[in-house]
């Protein structure tokens, strides 16, 4: 379906669990990027400028890997700042799943690694209250990321 049900109480820790880790947007950014091309090598091939790059130290230092961990990190802050208007967080997701589906061509079991990448991060970061005030976001994300797929005939 396409309406969310978080409550007042949930929207509020899922911000507050958010927030500890977009304070250092690029930072952490960076390090889930490095993470996820480490631990699933395949998901290196969809960046072309990022192929050539084996080391963790060589990605960490790149201004791409840089700027597109920061990247997803703001579309996820976005995103945040909407969990008590579905139409208002599927209105930046849609788009964002559309580009992914059609012109990059990005396999949607890939937003799972990414987002449970994120939650290992809150957990370790910040304990375990962290990643589960952070879960449901992450599993509406992909939820809403699979069905926009469904619809461009993925």
């Amino acid at each position: 379906s396409s309406t969310m049900s978080f409550s007042e109480a949930e929207v509020q820790s899922a911000r507050g669990a958010w927030e500890k880790v977009f304070v250092d947007a690029e930072e952490n950014g960076t390090a889930v990027l490095v993470r996820m091309f480490t631990e699933h090598p395949d998901t290196k091939s969809y960046f072309t400028h990022f192929k050539g790059m084996d080391s963790a130290e060589e990605m960490k230092q790149s201004d791409q890997v840089r700027g597109h961990g920061k990247k997803v990190f703001t579309a996820i802050n976005d995103m945040v700042q909407h969990l008590d208007n579905s139409e208002a967080f599927l209105g930046i997701l849609n788009p964002l799943g559309k580009k992914h589906a059609t012109q990059l061509k990005i396999d949607p079991k890939n937003f799972r690694i990414i987002c449970d990448i994120i939650l290992q991060l809150m957990e370790e970061k910040f304990g375990g209250d962290c990643k589960s005030s952070f879960e449901k976001v992450t599993n509406e994300i992909c939820t809403h990321l699979n069905n926009v797929y469904k619809e461009a005939g993925w």
